[in-house]
Protein backbone atom coordinates (compact mmCIF):
# COMPACT_ATOMS: atom_id res chain seq x y z
CA UNK A 1 0.00 0.00 0.00
CA UNK A 2 1.45 3.04 -0.60
CA UNK A 3 0.01 6.91 -0.60
CA UNK A 4 1.36 9.28 -2.66
CA UNK A 5 1.49 13.03 -3.20
CA UNK A 6 2.68 16.11 -5.17
CA UNK A 7 5.94 17.75 -5.41
CA UNK A 8 6.88 20.05 -3.49
CA UNK A 9 8.26 23.46 -5.70
CA UNK A 10 11.66 23.30 -4.20
CA UNK A 11 12.21 19.53 -4.35
CA UNK A 12 14.77 19.53 -6.84
CA UNK A 13 16.92 22.26 -5.87
CA UNK A 14 16.93 20.66 -2.29
CA UNK A 15 18.02 17.45 -3.76
CA UNK A 16 21.06 19.53 -5.88
CA UNK A 17 21.97 20.63 -2.49
CA UNK A 18 22.20 17.45 -0.37
CA UNK A 19 22.96 14.02 -1.24
CA UNK A 20 20.45 12.33 -2.38
CA UNK A 21 19.73 9.81 0.28
CA UNK A 22 20.31 12.26 2.76
CA UNK A 23 18.01 14.64 0.96
CA UNK A 24 14.93 11.98 0.50
CA UNK A 25 15.92 11.21 4.58
CA UNK A 26 15.39 14.51 5.32
CA UNK A 27 12.52 15.39 3.61
CA UNK A 28 10.45 12.20 4.57
CA UNK A 29 11.47 13.66 8.49
CA UNK A 30 9.98 17.03 7.73
CA UNK A 31 6.76 16.12 6.17
CA UNK A 32 6.45 13.50 8.87
CA UNK A 33 7.13 16.06 11.32
CA UNK A 34 4.74 18.76 9.97
CA UNK A 35 2.25 15.88 9.77
CA UNK A 36 2.85 15.70 13.50
CA UNK A 37 2.19 19.38 14.14
CA UNK A 38 -0.64 19.59 12.01
CA UNK A 39 -2.68 16.34 14.01
CA UNK A 40 -1.40 17.62 17.35
CA UNK A 41 -3.03 20.68 16.75
CA UNK A 42 -6.36 18.99 15.69
CA UNK A 43 -6.17 16.85 17.92
CA UNK A 44 -5.84 19.50 21.20
CA UNK A 45 -9.40 21.09 20.07
CA UNK A 46 -10.82 17.20 20.24
CA UNK A 47 -9.16 16.27 22.79
CA UNK A 48 -11.96 18.11 25.35
CA UNK A 49 -14.91 16.10 23.28
CA UNK A 50 -13.64 12.79 24.62
CA UNK A 51 -12.92 13.35 27.95
CA UNK A 52 -16.18 11.52 29.03
CA UNK A 53 -16.29 7.81 28.68
CA UNK A 54 -18.82 7.38 25.79
CA UNK A 55 -22.54 6.35 26.13
CA UNK A 56 -23.18 2.60 25.64
CA UNK A 57 -25.82 1.94 23.60
CA UNK A 58 -27.34 -2.13 22.79
CA UNK A 59 -28.14 -3.15 19.48
CA UNK A 60 -31.52 -3.31 18.17
CA UNK A 61 -33.35 -6.60 18.27
CA UNK A 62 -35.00 -7.44 14.79
CA UNK A 63 -38.11 -7.83 14.74
CA UNK A 64 -39.68 -11.37 15.17
CA UNK A 65 -41.79 -10.68 12.26
CA UNK A 66 -38.93 -10.50 9.77
CA UNK A 67 -37.65 -13.42 8.66
CA UNK A 68 -33.27 -13.57 9.05
CA UNK A 69 -31.04 -14.23 6.44
CA UNK A 70 -27.82 -16.10 7.94
CA UNK A 71 -24.83 -13.77 8.13
CA UNK A 72 -21.45 -13.71 8.62
CA UNK A 73 -20.93 -10.50 11.17
CA UNK A 74 -17.48 -8.77 12.27
CA UNK A 75 -17.06 -9.06 16.17
CA UNK A 76 -17.19 -5.70 17.88
CA UNK A 77 -14.54 -3.51 17.63
CA UNK A 78 -13.16 -2.17 20.90
CA UNK A 79 -10.50 1.12 20.30
CA UNK A 80 -8.04 1.81 23.17
CA UNK A 81 -6.19 5.32 23.29
CA UNK A 82 -2.24 5.46 24.29
CA UNK A 83 -0.90 7.68 27.40
CA UNK A 84 -2.38 10.52 28.78
CA UNK A 85 -4.75 10.76 25.88
CA UNK A 86 -8.51 9.86 25.25
CA UNK A 87 -10.83 8.33 22.76
CA UNK A 88 -11.30 11.53 20.67
CA UNK A 89 -8.08 10.26 19.08
CA UNK A 90 -10.00 7.71 17.07
CA UNK A 91 -12.24 9.88 15.20
CA UNK A 92 -11.18 9.60 11.55
CA UNK A 93 -10.31 5.99 12.20
CA UNK A 94 -13.99 5.30 13.38
CA UNK A 95 -15.44 6.83 11.07
CA UNK A 96 -13.04 4.75 8.50
CA UNK A 97 -14.10 1.77 9.77
CA UNK A 98 -17.99 2.66 9.67
CA UNK A 99 -17.40 3.48 6.09
CA UNK A 100 -16.51 0.30 5.32
CA UNK A 101 -19.12 -1.58 7.47
CA UNK A 102 -17.77 -2.00 10.75
CA UNK A 103 -20.80 -0.15 13.29
CA UNK A 104 -19.96 -1.71 16.35
CA UNK A 105 -17.21 0.08 17.32
CA UNK A 106 -16.53 1.53 20.95
CA UNK A 107 -14.02 3.09 22.78
CA UNK A 108 -12.70 3.00 26.52
CA UNK A 109 -11.16 5.85 28.16
CA UNK A 110 -9.11 5.07 31.12
CA UNK A 111 -7.63 7.77 33.94
CA UNK A 112 -4.71 9.85 32.66
CA UNK A 113 -3.77 9.09 36.62
CA UNK A 114 -3.79 5.14 36.17
CA UNK A 115 -0.85 4.06 37.46
CA UNK A 116 0.05 0.21 36.49
CA UNK A 117 -0.84 -1.75 33.04
CA UNK A 118 -1.81 -4.84 35.17
CA UNK A 119 -5.21 -2.32 36.82
CA UNK A 120 -5.75 -0.91 32.88
CA UNK A 121 -5.58 -4.43 32.06
CA UNK A 122 -8.09 -5.76 34.77
CA UNK A 123 -10.03 -2.22 33.29
CA UNK A 124 -10.32 -3.49 29.68
CA UNK A 125 -11.08 -7.39 30.52
CA UNK A 126 -14.48 -6.30 32.66
CA UNK A 127 -15.34 -3.47 29.57
CA UNK A 128 -15.22 -6.24 27.17
CA UNK A 129 -17.20 -9.09 29.09
CA UNK A 130 -20.02 -5.74 28.98
CA UNK A 131 -19.45 -5.39 25.24
CA UNK A 132 -19.73 -9.67 24.84
CA UNK A 133 -22.94 -9.52 27.11
CA UNK A 134 -24.87 -6.74 25.24
CA UNK A 135 -24.09 -7.59 21.44
CA UNK A 136 -24.10 -11.20 22.10
CA UNK A 137 -20.73 -11.39 20.56
CA UNK A 138 -18.29 -14.35 21.62
CA UNK A 139 -15.35 -11.90 20.60
CA UNK A 140 -14.01 -8.70 20.00
CA UNK A 141 -11.15 -7.18 17.76
CA UNK A 142 -9.05 -4.40 19.42
CA UNK A 143 -6.96 -1.66 18.25
CA UNK A 144 -4.89 0.05 20.50
CA UNK A 145 -2.56 3.16 19.82
CA UNK A 146 0.96 3.25 21.92
CA UNK A 147 0.46 2.62 25.81
CA UNK A 148 -3.09 0.90 24.59
CA UNK A 149 -1.57 -1.73 22.75
CA UNK A 150 0.64 -2.67 25.53
CA UNK A 151 -2.65 -2.58 27.99
CA UNK A 152 -4.33 -4.62 25.65
CA UNK A 153 -1.48 -7.03 24.91
CA UNK A 154 -1.06 -7.70 28.83
CA UNK A 155 -4.95 -8.54 28.86
CA UNK A 156 -4.62 -10.96 25.90
CA UNK A 157 -1.09 -12.33 27.52
CA UNK A 158 -1.17 -12.45 31.30
CA UNK A 159 -5.74 -11.87 31.75
CA UNK A 160 -6.82 -15.28 29.96
CA UNK A 161 -7.63 -12.35 27.08
CA UNK A 162 -7.12 -14.42 23.88
CA UNK A 163 -10.51 -16.54 24.50
CA UNK A 164 -12.51 -12.94 24.10
CA UNK A 165 -10.08 -10.82 21.76
CA UNK A 166 -9.97 -12.59 17.82
CA UNK A 167 -7.50 -10.14 16.45
CA UNK A 168 -5.43 -7.25 18.58
CA UNK A 169 -3.67 -3.98 16.21
CA UNK A 170 -1.34 -2.32 17.87
CA UNK A 171 -0.23 1.33 16.53
CA UNK A 172 3.14 2.51 17.70
CA UNK A 173 3.27 0.44 21.00
CA UNK A 174 6.78 -0.45 22.62
CA UNK A 175 6.27 -4.02 22.96
CA UNK A 176 10.25 -4.22 24.23
CA UNK A 177 10.06 -0.83 25.94
CA UNK A 178 11.78 2.70 24.72
CA UNK A 179 14.10 4.57 25.72
CA UNK A 180 12.54 8.26 24.97
CA UNK A 181 12.45 11.02 27.54
CA UNK A 182 14.16 9.72 30.47
CA UNK A 183 12.74 12.70 32.68
CA UNK A 184 9.53 10.78 32.33
CA UNK A 185 10.17 8.25 34.36
CA UNK A 186 8.70 10.38 37.22
CA UNK A 187 5.48 8.70 36.17
CA UNK A 188 4.71 5.15 37.07
CA UNK A 189 3.15 3.71 33.98
CA UNK A 190 6.28 5.22 31.79
CA UNK A 191 8.77 3.15 33.85
CA UNK A 192 6.67 0.07 33.15
CA UNK A 193 7.22 1.02 29.36
CA UNK A 194 11.13 0.95 30.09
CA UNK A 195 13.12 -1.79 28.63
CA UNK A 196 13.29 -4.67 31.08
CA UNK A 197 10.79 -3.64 33.53
CA UNK A 198 8.46 -6.27 35.29
CA UNK A 199 6.22 -5.71 33.31
CA UNK A 200 7.57 -6.13 29.65
CA UNK A 201 9.55 -9.04 31.37
CA UNK A 202 6.03 -11.34 32.21
CA UNK A 203 4.85 -10.33 28.53
CA UNK A 204 8.22 -12.07 27.67
CA UNK A 205 7.40 -15.33 29.47
CA UNK A 206 5.68 -18.15 27.39
CA UNK A 207 2.37 -17.83 26.50
CA UNK A 208 1.47 -21.47 24.92
CA UNK A 209 -1.94 -21.88 23.11
CA UNK A 210 -2.49 -18.04 22.58
CA UNK A 211 -5.34 -17.93 20.61
CA UNK A 212 -5.31 -13.95 19.61
CA UNK A 213 -3.83 -12.72 16.33
CA UNK A 214 -1.55 -10.03 16.63
CA UNK A 215 -1.06 -7.44 14.04
CA UNK A 216 1.72 -4.50 14.71
CA UNK A 217 2.23 -1.40 12.44
CA UNK A 218 5.12 0.10 13.28
CA UNK A 219 6.67 3.19 11.98
CA UNK A 220 9.93 4.28 10.84
CA UNK A 221 9.64 8.09 11.88
CA UNK A 222 7.97 7.32 14.72
CA UNK A 223 9.68 9.37 17.60
CA UNK A 224 8.74 8.35 20.74
CA UNK A 225 9.86 4.45 19.82
CA UNK A 226 13.76 4.34 20.89
CA UNK A 227 14.83 2.06 19.12
CA UNK A 228 12.44 1.89 16.37
CA UNK A 229 12.08 -1.91 16.22
CA UNK A 230 10.79 -1.91 19.54
CA UNK A 231 7.26 -1.55 17.86
CA UNK A 232 7.52 -4.65 16.75
CA UNK A 233 5.95 -7.92 18.26
CA UNK A 234 8.82 -10.80 18.71
CA UNK A 235 7.62 -13.48 20.60
CA UNK A 236 7.78 -16.77 19.64
CA UNK A 237 4.11 -18.07 21.06
CA UNK A 238 2.39 -15.32 19.15
CA UNK A 239 0.83 -15.08 15.62
CA UNK A 240 2.06 -11.97 14.77
CA UNK A 241 2.31 -9.61 12.38
CA UNK A 242 4.85 -6.82 12.29
CA UNK A 243 4.10 -3.82 9.48
CA UNK A 244 6.22 -1.87 8.43
CA UNK A 245 4.84 1.98 8.11
CA UNK A 246 6.91 4.59 6.05
CA UNK A 247 6.78 8.29 6.43
CA UNK A 248 4.25 8.42 8.97
CA UNK A 249 4.87 9.70 12.85
CA UNK A 250 3.53 8.48 16.29
CA UNK A 251 0.72 11.04 16.08
CA UNK A 252 -0.34 10.18 12.90
CA UNK A 253 -0.31 6.45 12.97
CA UNK A 254 -4.37 5.94 14.03
CA UNK A 255 -5.28 9.15 11.16
CA UNK A 256 -3.18 8.23 8.90
CA UNK A 257 -6.15 6.69 5.62
CA UNK A 258 -3.11 4.29 4.59
CA UNK A 259 -2.54 3.00 8.04
CA UNK A 260 -6.11 2.59 8.38
CA UNK A 261 -6.90 0.46 5.36
CA UNK A 262 -4.10 -1.57 7.06
CA UNK A 263 -5.89 -2.24 10.23
CA UNK A 264 -9.14 -2.91 7.76
CA UNK A 265 -7.26 -5.57 5.79
CA UNK A 266 -5.67 -7.05 9.29
CA UNK A 267 -9.09 -7.09 10.92
CA UNK A 268 -10.88 -8.73 7.71
CA UNK A 269 -8.14 -11.44 6.72
CA UNK A 270 -8.60 -14.56 7.91
CA UNK A 271 -5.95 -16.49 9.82
CA UNK A 272 -4.32 -19.06 7.40
CA UNK A 273 -1.21 -19.83 9.55
CA UNK A 274 2.62 -18.75 9.14
CA UNK A 275 2.60 -18.69 5.10
CA UNK A 276 0.10 -15.58 5.85
CA UNK A 277 2.27 -14.04 8.67
CA UNK A 278 5.33 -14.44 6.56
CA UNK A 279 4.05 -12.66 3.96
CA UNK A 280 2.40 -9.71 5.69
CA UNK A 281 5.81 -9.00 7.24
CA UNK A 282 6.99 -8.07 4.16
CA UNK A 283 3.95 -4.99 3.56
CA UNK A 284 4.58 -1.29 3.72
CA UNK A 285 2.35 1.16 4.32
CA UNK A 286 3.82 4.39 3.17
Amino acid sequence: MKVTGTALPFLPLYRRLLPSRLAGLSLALLKATALELAILAGHLLLYPSGITQERRTTPALPSPDTTQLPTETSPPVVLLHGFIDNRSVFVLLRRNLAQHGRHQVESLNYSPLTCDIRTAAELLGRHIEGICERTGSRQVDVVGHSLGGLIARYYVQRLGGDHRVRTLVTLGTPHSGTNVVPLANAHPIVRQMRPGSPILEELARPAPGCRTHFVSFWSDLDHLMDPLETACIDHPDLLAQNVRVSGVGHLALPVHPAVAAGIRQALDSTRTGAATVAQADGMTVA
